[in-house]
């Protein structure tokens, strides 16, 4: 099965600038330990997946060009994004999340198994601070700082409609931070800590404000655990929506 439903890299069609960061994000090979990592699960595949034609890539942001929410994550996972090509889709973890994004109704259905299902999102954007699967999800600092530059440029290219951020994680959080700071928004020093249903408002010299919420990660670890539950990633979502001017439903 080829997942892809794609001719170019997954991501989406809109701002030339956009499109074609999402293209050269999936070209990207500057992290050798990650390009050996995520092309060898690619090659090898999980034995649930042996019929498909793994993205063996950096996964690109997924959402539409003008979205007023971002939600950045860790990662992809080695058997879901780097699979699928696109964020959060075709692992558990991405269960949780866009079905939370379906009833709350920012995004059109509740599953997201490929890139060509008809997934729509409302006004959000989707993003990772490392874009490439890392093994045991766990990226080095040195990678993460490597692969910053394109954070720095998505938040750039959505600025003029983004109006708040929901980061998964406390990974998420502290690479998010000096990314926001580099795209033109102001964060308090000392810097805010993480925290779940944490909100800070980053003053923008030159723009709006952004309204900066933390939320804890989707991970299996978490959700089955019972530290983040459905009802708490909801309200997050709603708060986070509501504060970007996004319509939701209770």
């Amino acid at each position: 099965m080829d997942p892809s439903g794609l001719s170019g890299p997954a991501g989406i069609d809109g701002l030339p600038g956009l499109f074609d960061l999402d293209r050269r994000i999936a070209g990207c090979r500057a992290c050798p330990r990650l390009v050996d990592w995520r092309e060898e699960v690619a090659r090898t595949k999980r034995a649930a997946f042996a019929d498909w034609t793994y993205w063996g890539r950096p996964v690109p942001g997924f959402g539409p060009p003008d979205a007023r929410l971002l939600i950045v994550g860790l990662a992809p996972a080695a058997h879901g994004g780097n699979r699928t090509g696109r964020m959060f889709t075709g692992d558990r973890s991405g269960d949780v999340l866009y079905e939370a994004l379906y009833d709350v109704g920012l995004a059109s259905q509740p599953t997201s198994t490929h890139a060509g299902d008809g997934l729509e999102l409302y006004g959000v954007r989707i993003t990772a601070p490392v874009h490439c699967a890392p093994p045991a999800n766990k990226p080095t600092p040195g990678e993460r700082d490597a692969c910053r530059p394109w954070l720095v440029r998505e938040l750039r290219l959505l600025r003029s409609t983004l109006r708040a951020a929901l980061v998964l994680g406390a990974f998420g959080w502290q690479a998010a931070l000096p990314a926001l700071t580099e795209a033109g928004w102001t964060v308090p020093r000392p810097r805010p800590a993480f925290a779940h249903g944490a909100h800070v408002t980053l003053p923008a010299p030159d723009g709006d404000d952004l309204h900066l919420y933390g939320c804890f990660h989707v991970s299996q670890r978490n959700t089955f655990t019972g530290r983040l539950t459905p009802d708490m990633l909801r309200e997050v979502l709603h708060a986070a929506a509501e504060a970007a001017g996004l319509p939701t439903r209770k």
